[in-house]
């Protein structure tokens, strides 16, 4: 194929070189030169044809052969496929009730510890509630004991100071001179035993009232642990604390 563009060539070369006749476009060559030339393309053609064609023929079984092999690999990466889909589905699957299994047998460990936190704290605020009770009736009943201590001690001052007042009121009745005062000694005397009477009831009453609004506070203490702790089980936070002395 060389050979024939090097003799178009050559070819080129001699008819631009070729001078002119006037007034026309025509051209004088040498015969010779371009009949040698002409034979040289004839003859490097059929071989250069027959190059080409084995190149033609060689592209098509390459091609033919390409195409073979491009099937071959589709079909055998469509098997690859679907045998590596296949495996892949099976493994996904296992994966699956591999995490189905292992969230079931978290959610059973969740339920079971919240279970325990809330049987735990239930048993918690049942005992505080019990121990609230207990010191309830224990303040309530010493409250009650230096009560009825008290009334009777202004009971006992009362009726000596009435008896005072009354012996006193009957020795000055003999005496005409001083009844008067006699009378207004015991009516005094009478109304310091009623004053320091009810002086002392007030005075038991206002510690019964005092010991009452410190267990109030004391109930009232238990009652907030209780509630937070109730609050932390329903947020997730864990068990309350309950080390956390509830006794003033």
């Amino acid at each position: 194929m060389y050979r024939v563009f090097e003799a178009l060539d050559e070819l080129v070369a001699i008819v631009e070189e070729a001078r002119g006749i006037p007034p026309t476009r025509s051209c004088i060559v040498p015969r010779g030169d371009v009949l040698e030339l002409l034979d040289d393309v004839r003859d490097a053609l059929p071989g250069e044809l027959d190059d080409a064609q084995d190149v033609l023929d060689h592209r098509d079984k390459i091609v033919s052969d390409a195409r073979s092999a491009a099937e071959i690999t589709v079909s055998s990466a469509n098997d690859q496929a679907h045998e590596t889909i296949g495996s892949a589905r099976d493994e996904a699957d296992r994966i699956l009730a591999d995490a189905k299994a292992h969230a079931d047998r978290m959610v059973a460990e969740a339920s079971a510890h919240a279970d325990h936190l809330v049987n735990t704290a239930q048993a918690d605020a049942d005992r505080i509630v019990a121990d609230g009770n207990a010191e309830f009736e224990a303040v309530t009943g010493q409250a009650r004991v230096e009560s009825e201590r008290m009334i009777e001690a202004g009971k006992a001052s009362y009726d000596r100071s009435v008896a005072e007042g009354e012996a006193e009121r009957d020795r000055l009745v003999e005496q005409t001179e001083v009844v008067r005062a006699a009378h207004a000694e015991s009516a005094r005397l009478i109304d310091g035993a009623n004053e320091e009477a009810d002086r002392m009831r007030d005075e038991c009453d206002h510690y019964v009232d005092s010991r009452l609004a410190e267990f109030e506070e004391t109930l009232n203490a238990n009652l907030r642990t209780v509630r937070g702790g109730r609050h932390q089980l329903r947020s997730g936070a864990g068990a309350p604390d309950y080390a956390t002395d509830y006794r003033r």
